[in-house]
């Protein structure tokens, strides 16, 4: 199986299935005297962690990291890190009654079409448990850009009910269980998810990353763009169906009056900008504003609801989906989609690095 890594500098691998042991990232390109240790990992690990509210899966996972390699006396050494997070509540016997069943929206089919056999159970390495381990990964991307870069997302929308963007405030983002900005809106999730909830089906939703403090000239022209490569990143997330930059789909009702971001000089000899319709991203080379990402995930596809659907056999059957399971995913897709933003940004930071940076 091809596909388990991504990055060119800055590179990690994940290992492992859902039920499985043990699911870990090897990470690198991590340079070397970088302080590391597994709290600074577990901090975002924990925002990730499944069973924290009603509103996610009830699996009850610690996600407790173990550093194996490539740190030593609290200082990244430069060689591969390996991290390892064990599996400790996983009820394979929930998935007994799919075992010869392809779930409608789920990756069963494809990917017992191309590899001939699948994990049913929860999904195997197609399963979003797999997640904790870009978490882990973005953790030390974040050393890599260091504290004055700050990679920060929230839930915008849930099925059709968005923000009020005039009401947006970063830290009512850690005061409520969906990562919302927006206080009212995350008092009317509340009904509206606990209704589909206990219904049994599920709902999707936008995530919008913003990452800060980034200099002018990152990114590579033409195929290794910096826009190109996060919309690559976000899309490799499970579930996720839709990536933008910037206004995104929007740009295409603007003029080219109202979309164009006029530039101004500054005091210092830099350009500043009057607006970040681009998200801080021109020709696939950051500006230095502000980088704007949001993705769609759709909703999850293990649901109560019957659903006709085929077996391994190719006869017509249905299928309930029993088990525990995240009404809306896009939930605990907010800190993935941070690490993932940050891992291709360590990455195109260290080949603006490597490269020598002209002055912006």
């Amino acid at each position: 199986m091809a596909g388990n890594g991504l990055g060119t500098l800055f590179r990690f691998t994940t290992w492992g299935e859902s039920h499985g042991p043990a699911i870990g990232v090897v990470v690198d390109g991590m340079p070397a005297r970088l302080p590391l240790e597994e709290a600074d990992i577990q901090a975002h690990l924990d925002r990730r962690r499944p069973g924290q509210s009603r509103y996610t899966t009830q699996r009850r996972e610690p996600d407790q990291v173990k550093i194996l390699s490539g740190v030593f006396g609290g200082l990244t050494t430069g060689s591969p890190i390996s991290l390892l997070i064990e599996n400790q509540d996983h009820r394979s016997k929930d998935y007994s009654d799919i075992a010869e069943k392809f779930r409608p929206g789920h990756a069963d089919y494809t990917y017992w079409v191309k590899y001939g056999i699948r994990d049913y159970r929860g999904g195997g390495r197609s399963s979003a448990r797999e997640t904790a381990c870009r978490v882990a990964a973005g953790a030390l991307a974040r050393k890599v850009l260091g504290p004055s870069v700050t990679v920060r997302g929230a839930l915008v929308q849930m099925g059709p009910h968005s923000i009020d963007r005039t009401a947006w405030d970063w830290g009512e983002v850690e005061r409520n269980p969906f990562f919302c900005p927006d206080a009212a809106a995350a008092a009317a999730w509340t009904d509206y998810l606990d209704h589909i909830r206990k219904n049994g089906s599920s709902i999707g939703a936008v995530v919008e990353v913003v990452a800060s403090g980034l200099p002018a000239g990152l990114g590579e022209p033409l195929y290794d763009k910096l826009d190109g490569d996060l919309a690559r990143a976000l899309m490799t997330i499970n579930a996720v169906k839709g990536v933008e930059i910037g206004n995104g789909f929007a740009a295409a009702t603007l003029s080219g009056e109202d979309n164009a971001d006029e530039m101004v000089p500054l005091a210092d000899g830099r350009v500043g900008f009057l607006s970040n319709h681009a998200g801080g991203i021109l020709g696939g080379i950051s500006t230095g504003q502000d980088i704007v990402v949001r993705f769609a995930v759709k909703p999850t596809s293990s649901i109560l609801t019957p659903r006709r659907t085929v077996d391994l056999h190719g006869r017509a059957t249905e299928i309930v989906t029993k088990g525990r399971h995240d009404p809306c995913v896009g939930i605990r897709a907010v800190p993935v989609g941070e690490a993932m933003v940050a891992c291709v940004l360590a990455d195109h930071w260290l080949r603006y690095r490597a490269m020598g940076a002209a002055s912006t």
